[in-house]
């Protein structure tokens, strides 16, 4: 009798542990728990979802998880990512946001008290889409320290654009009114707005080049 209930004991105390990471294989999804003087032998973690839809996000080595045991027995658990502890406290005190910390630094956050979406700290970011890709705000800014490249074949601006300095390398053209102020107008080299002619003469005659 006391065998049976020392054993019904062991088996209710293992159905949900504690534990911490010890090792994760990236290959296999699965990663061993130690969980007090006990070491699990190779478990597969729980994921949010793992049919058409799937995702990855494997625990790190001193993650603090919970093991549920089918039965009780450790050899049946699955690993449950994952527990606040003191070597990984939250990385937020907000009541709303949804706020992820990468190892790296790099940081997501939505903010529901300020409507903010915030993404820190990355190297690199790529939208690839087989269609389209619409962006609509307000008003957007783009702040490049070395160079924004636009490779199309067209560009399409329907309103007004202004530039602090404007260059075009293979020709173009121009329709509509065009008012020029301030500066000079230069074409060939030749100072468009204030330039004089040679051979200037009254009557019908043509006058001769610029000079």
């Amino acid at each position: 009798m006391n065998t049976q209930l020392t054993e019904l004991l062991r088996l209710m105390r293992n159905l949900i542990r504690t534990g911490i990471i010890t090792q994760v294989d990236t290959t296999k999804g699965m990663c061993r728990v130690a969980t007090g003087n006990l070491e699990t032998n190779w478990l597969n973690w729980l994921t949010s979802r793992a049919g058409n839809s799937r995702t990855w996000w494997a625990p790190s080595i001193g993650e603090q998880v919970l093991l549920l045991s089918i039965g009780g027995e450790l050899t049946t658990a699955f690993v449950l990512p994952a527990i606040f502890s003191d070597e990984f406290p939250a990385p937020s005190t907000s009541s709303e946001a949804t706020h992820i910390q990468f190892p790296d630094g790099a940081m997501m956050e939505y903010e529901p008290q300020s409507g903010a979406l915030t993404v820190t700290g990355i190297k690199t970011a790529t939208v690839i889409a087989s269609d389209s890709v619409h962006i609509t705000a307000p008003e957007i800014t783009c702040v490049a320290s070395t160079r924004i490249t636009l490779d199309t074949p067209e560009v399409i601006c329907t309103q007004l654009m202004s530039t602090g300095n404007l260059i075009v390398r293979n020709g173009g053209k121009m329709t509509g009114n065009i008012e020029h102020t301030g500066g000079t107008f230069s074409s060939n080299g030749v100072v468009v707005d204030s330039h004089k002619h040679t051979g200037v003469r009254s009557g019908g005659d043509t006058s001769g080049g610029p000079l």
